[in-house]
């Protein structure tokens, strides 16, 4: 298991030097006050200023000091170590108290000792996970009493369709598949044209019944379930942007979920 963590490491080590001059990113309108954070999320986390919260999985930091912005006292963990440099670098350009931890999230309860408020985690978190059960658990022991967990996602409905074609869905893959899935890696999301040495990622599918399941068990008593038939990343190229700037089915196509949200408390 070690080694899938240590190629993720570095696939991301490298991926932040990319994305951080990526247009994806857009880094300039961030340390020019734009706020990262989607607008149903501000929505459903709801205000956050003067609390806690721990942003798992953060990247370099854009969403962790978006809420920061908004008043929270945050903390940003990331396992890549040139993310939560590029972290700590944009929080002092832009004057923002704000503390990174350099961590894989199942070795975090051994360097971080605190409870929050909020414990707020989203995109593209899940697949880079191979326990979720371990990881619920240590989710919830970082939860205040009272306190809050919020995570948004991806659909893992999405993962099941070969992305070939460009013109249409076609299943391609197992939707309750637990094998380690190994994908060769051509640039980034971000940037498909970039060079980089690190050629395979190693990524989980978790069904949503599982995802659910490990929050139950580790001790949450969900508060809301929510799917949305919007993205806010093109996740097929016929996906066409709605008036809110969300990627959707075009018009005439049947909708599916791609993008789900929990919000659960302790």
């Amino acid at each position: 298991m070690q080694e899938y963590f240590d190629g993720n490491r570095n696939l991301w080590n490298q991926w932040t030097k990319i994305h951080f001059n990526s247009d994806f990113y857009d880094v300039n309108s961030f340390i020019n006050g734009k706020n990262t954070i989607d607008p149903f999320e501000l929505d459903e986390v709801g205000p956050v200023s003067g609390k806690s919260l721990l942003h798992l999985q953060c990247h370099f930091g854009l969403t962790t000091l978006s809420w920061a912005r908004l008043g929270a006292q945050v903390t940003g963990v990331d396992l890549a170590g040139e993310a939560i440099k590029t972290a700590n670098d944009l929080a002092k350009q832009i004057k923002q108290p704000a503390s990174f931890i350099e961590s894989n999230v199942y070795d975090l309860p051994n360097k971080l000792d605190q409870q929050f408020d909020i414990v707020y985690t989203s995109f593209g978190v899940l697949n880079w996970l191979p326990d979720l059960t371990r990881w619920a658990k240590i989710c919830f022991d970082y939860v205040k009493p009272g306190g809050v967990f919020y995570l948004a996602e991806y659909h893992p409905f999405t993962w099941v369709f070969d992305e070939k074609n460009p013109d249409q869905l076609e299943v391609g893959y197992d939707y309750f598949d637990q094998e380690v899935l190994i994908e060769t890696i051509v640039g980034s999301y971000a940037d498909p044209e970039a060079v980089i040495d690190q050629k395979e990622s190693y990524e989980w599918a978790h069904p949503m019944g599982e995802v659910l399941t490990s929050l139950i068990n580790a001790g949450f008593q969900l508060e809301f379930v929510h799917e949305f038939d919007f993205s806010n990343y093109k996740r097929y190229p016929f996906l066409v942007r709605n008036e809110k700037g969300m990627w959707v089915m075009p018009e005439g196509k049947a909708r599916i979920p791609l993008m789900f949200s929990v919000r659960a408390n302790k």
